[in-house]
């Protein structure tokens, strides 16, 4: 039995339960033997992503990247917000308190930044190429500290809110999707600044058994593009936003 999940945007609990509802019914429609994985399972996503029974999951760009065995891509989303520009793209936004006397990245060096993961695209690669423009001979080292890894990003959001981080880089899709699913969380900070936009994380399957890859894009046709053009606001954690295939 394969298994589907969503884990990596699983955010908030209301965000949590409609991805399970979404690929509940991707499931049931494509008429296949896969399980809809439960958030609190304690398996690691980089552990997830190297398993030969993926249904349907997301992954992170880089990591599928750089795998010479990449796992077979499904769909990407194309995010509803405008500065995603109707494309299947996601950006890493760099995060303050909203209460902070920060208005600048810059303002943030010499103080405390917290990460994710170093596999991480949006969490780790992005920013750090992002920073790079303003290292110096003179200033080869821009933060007096570094906290991590965190593994996931909410925590990281967390460590922004109580303190122990001045500022982090945090998957801005994720962010835009705990703004609308636990806003009493994602107001409590604010972005300062933001990197170029990449490629959406992609909803990706093992490389096995094809049919079941012809399966899954079908009923997510089905389900996601009801008219043929955008996400049923109705059944999908992200609203009115639309899917590449």
């Amino acid at each position: 039995m394969r298994f589907a999940s969503a884990r990596m945007y699983m955010w908030a609990p209301s965000l949590s339960a409609a991805w399970r509802r979404l690929l509940s019914t991707i499931v049931a429609r494509a008429g296949v033997d896969v399980t809809v994985m439960e958030e609190a399972d304690p398996t690691p996503l980089d552990a997830l992503w190297q398993r030969a029974d993926m249904g349907c999951m997301f992954m992170c760009g880089y990591p599928w990247a750089m795998r010479r065995d990449r796992p077979e891509l499904l769909a990407a989303p194309v995010p509803s917000p405008p500065r995603y520009g109707d494309r299947p793209v996601y950006v890493t936004d760099f995060i303050v308190r909203a209460d902070s006397v920060y208005r600048r990245v810059e303002d943030t060096f010499g103080g405390t930044i917290a990460y994710s993961v170093e596999h991480s695209h949006s969490g780790y690669k992005a920013p750090r190429y992002h920073l790079l423009a303003y290292r110096t001979p003179e200033r080869p080292t821009l933060f007096g500290s570094v906290i991590g890894p965190f593994v996931r990003q909410r925590p990281v959001i967390e460590a922004v809110i109580d303190g122990r981080a001045d500022v982090a880089a945090v998957d801005g899709y994720g962010l835009d999707l705990l703004r609308r699913h636990a806003p009493e969380v994602g107001n409590r900070v604010r972005v300062i600044d933001t990197t170029l936009p990449a490629p959406s994380a992609p909803a990706i399957k093992d490389t096995f058994f094809r049919k079941l890859r012809r399966l899954i894009r079908s009923s997510l046709i089905s389900v996601i593009l009801p008219s043929g053009v955008g996400f049923n606001s109705q059944a999908t954690p992200a609203g009115d936003s639309e899917v590449v295939f």
